[in-house]
């Protein structure tokens, strides 16, 4: 990569080493200058940058995803930056929007390879934007992985990819938990809406399998075109099965339109969102009073909450890097993507692709204040934590 990182292969991030007291300073000065001046130069302290890359929607309806996921790795790079870098090499992150279209997140992820050389990738959107890519052999060609991918689905699972490092639980995981909590409320029959790509038919078959083994009924299912919140048809064939509850396999623009066309149409289905939904979007899209009672599924812990490492140390960067940020599920989500690959970099000695990968293999059980990720050869799911949140009539998600 042109650069070597520090001798010391036991620092972490690089910090200034404690001087000797000097009793004579000019002494000192004059000695320093004549050797430079033997040398005929004075050497410049340089650091080479490490940079990191990612593809995501920036516009379209998936825009606050995408920034959020970005703000979370934003906000732990400049951590690690504030205290030396990795090694001394500062980390810089290249982000480019692929709009959540999956030709654009080929051919930019592409231009980002070939013109930035990034020597990792994080942060991806998109079941079917990955599966792309993997289908498409960019990922292979470049010897690359993507850590930290916002998909749940088995395509990017099963069998486990080379190219794909996950850090959240899978949606088969996110929809068992949304089936075990509407058996506990007694709710018998069961409506699924999706998205129609392969996002959504992962989501419903997942959502098949484990309502057929809990014994509730499938009643209804309901597509909507991806990328879209044209919503109404789904909504209208839902609502006229009468459903107890809904399982939503759609993302935060569709999702808040769905509710919003549920609720109007007067069905008190109980609503639970995959955790690709940000709920608190959703009450600002449709107001407080629809939204109210909209669960979602999470897939990292509370960000508000104080007992853990990783959501006080992601405050505190926050605050430093911008005042008018708060943390939320999806910025929590990208903060700790990017700890885990930081980790994943500082392992691998020279910061190269195929290093760095050697490195997440070898893995194995990482603490990243209070989120555990766990990586082998063989086993790139990362996490299996899921809990459910629901709206207040404040608009506040809570347990």
């Amino acid at each position: 990569m042109g650069f070597r990182l520090s001798r010391d292969a036991d620092a972490r991030f690089a910090t200034p080493r404690r001087q000797h007291i000097v009793k004579n300073p000019f002494r000192s000065l004059c000695c320093s200058l004549y050797v430079l001046a033997l040398a005929g130069t004075v050497p410049a302290a340089t650091a080479a940058e490490i940079v990191i890359g990612q593809v995501a929607p920036f516009t379209g309806t998936l825009a606050p995803t995408g920034n959020d996921v970005k703000l979370g790795i934003q906000a732990y790079f400049a951590r690690v930056n504030a205290e030396g870098g990795v090694r001394g090499n500062t980390l810089r992150l290249v982000s480019r929007d692929d709009g959540y279209k999956v030709e654009d997140t080929l051919k930019q992820t592409t231009e980002l390879i070939e013109r930035d050389a990034p020597v990792a990738l994080i942060g991806f959107v998109g079941t079917g934007n990955v599966d792309a890519l993997l289908k498409a052999g960019t990922l292979d060609r470049a010897g690359m992985a993507p850590l930290g991918v916002r998909s749940g689905a088995s395509a990017l699972r099963t069998p486990v990819p080379a190219r794909v490092f996950h850090t959240r639980a899978s949606y088969a995981a996110e929809v068992n938990t949304i089936v075990q909590q509407m058996g506990i409320m007694g709710i018998k029959r069961v409506a699924v809406f999706h998205q129609d790509d392969p996002f959504g038919e992962d989501g419903l078959k997942a959502a098949q399998a484990a309502l057929s083994k809990a014994g509730l009924e499938l009643v209804s299912t309901g597509g909507y075109e991806k990328g879209t919140a044209n919503v109404a048809a789904a909504a209208g064939k839902i609502a006229a099965a009468t459903p107890d509850g809904v399982i939503m396999v759609s993302n935060t623009a569709a999702s808040a339109a769905f509710v919003k066309d549920m609720r109007e149409r007067g069905s008190s289905a109980m609503l639970i969102a995959l955790s690709v939904t940000a709920g608190q979007q959703v009450a600002e899209k449709i107001g407080n009073t629809l939204a109210h009672g909209l669960g979602v599924v999470q897939v990292v812990p509370k960000p508000q909450s104080i007992s853990l490492a990783v959501t006080r140390q992601l405050d505190e960067d926050l605050k430093r890097l911008d005042s008018k940020s708060s943390a939320n599920h999806t910025v929590l989500e990208g903060y700790v993507m990017a700890k885990v690959l930081v980790e994943g970099i500082m392992r691998a000695g020279e910061p190269t692709p195929s290093r760095i990968l050697a490195a997440l293999n070898g893995l194995g059980t990482y603490d990243a204040g209070g989120v555990t990720i766990r990586y082998a050869q063989n086993d790139h799911a990362g996490s299996d934590y899921t809990d459910i949140s629901i709206l207040d009539r404040n608009g506040r998600l809570i347990r």
